[in-house]
């Protein structure tokens, strides 16, 4: 039964193996509770969409359905809540994670609607995530993200002082992250913010500046701390 388990986790992660004192209770627990989730996955049909092994946990909640696009293997935990509103699609690519109470929402206003969010192959998204899509976001593949992520692609204008700051509309630039980053828990990224491929983001950062591929970032505002090729 371990064989067979970990060959099926091995879809979504090629290099799984069980630590030698996983139990065969414990292995039981997980079967039944992924049995669960994949027929629970099977709610999406409501929306005429194939669900492809989707699995889903309790409390799932999907606004705008047709504007979502969600490839295989995809798992969402615990009351985790999808809203497709926008000019382009809600996109989660093949094997992405996105952890228990996180919300993806490409538009939170009827009055000016967002670009789009994509999240692309084997992204693994930690709990308590807040990801907007106003002017865009994109993740590239392979990125793993802990908790508490909050990425903000829209920036309120402020101008002038003799107009309410809610009166002023908003400006948009959009972000990208790139692939294989590593993204501590509790960081921020800011509007117009371009992470390159291959980076590293400390924990508790607020990314308000571009940083280049192969960077280590952190602090608050984030600034580049090195490279992780410059002492290869």
């Amino acid at each position: 039964m371990k064989r067979i388990i970990e060959k099926l986790i091995q879809f979504r992660n090629p290099v799984f193996k069980f630590d030698s004192n996983v139990s065969s209770y414990v292995l039981l627990i997980l079967f039944c509770d992924k049995a669960i989730s994949v027929l629970r996955g099977l709610k999406i049909l409501l929306y005429f969409k194939r669900p492809k092994l989707l699995m889903l946990g309790r409390s799932v909640r999907f606004m705008y359905a047709q504007n979502i696009v969600i490839g295989k293997f995809v798992k969402l935990d615990d009351g985790v809540y999808l809203s497709g509103l926008g000019k382009g699609k809600l996109t989660l690519a093949n094997n992405v994670s996105i952890g228990a109470y996180s919300r993806i929402i490409v538009s939170t206003s009827l009055n000016n609607i967002g670009e789009y969010i994509h999240i692309g192959n084997n992204v693994g998204i930690g709990e308590f995530a807040y990801l907007g899509g106003g002017g865009g976001l994109e993740i590239g593949d392979d990125c793993i993200i802990g908790q508490y992520l909050s990425c903000h692609p829209e920036n309120h204008n402020y101008d002038s002082v003799d107009t309410l700051i809610r009166h002023q509309g908003v400006s948009r630039q959009g972000i990208v992250i790139g692939k294989n980053c590593w993204i501590g828990s509790k960081v921020t990224i800011l509007d117009g913010v371009h992470i390159g491929n291959n980076c590293v983001i400390a924990a508790g950062a607020v990314v308000t500046k571009s940083v280049p591929d192969n960077s280590v970032v952190g602090g608050v505002p984030a600034r580049v701390l090195k490279s992780r090729i410059s002492d290869k």
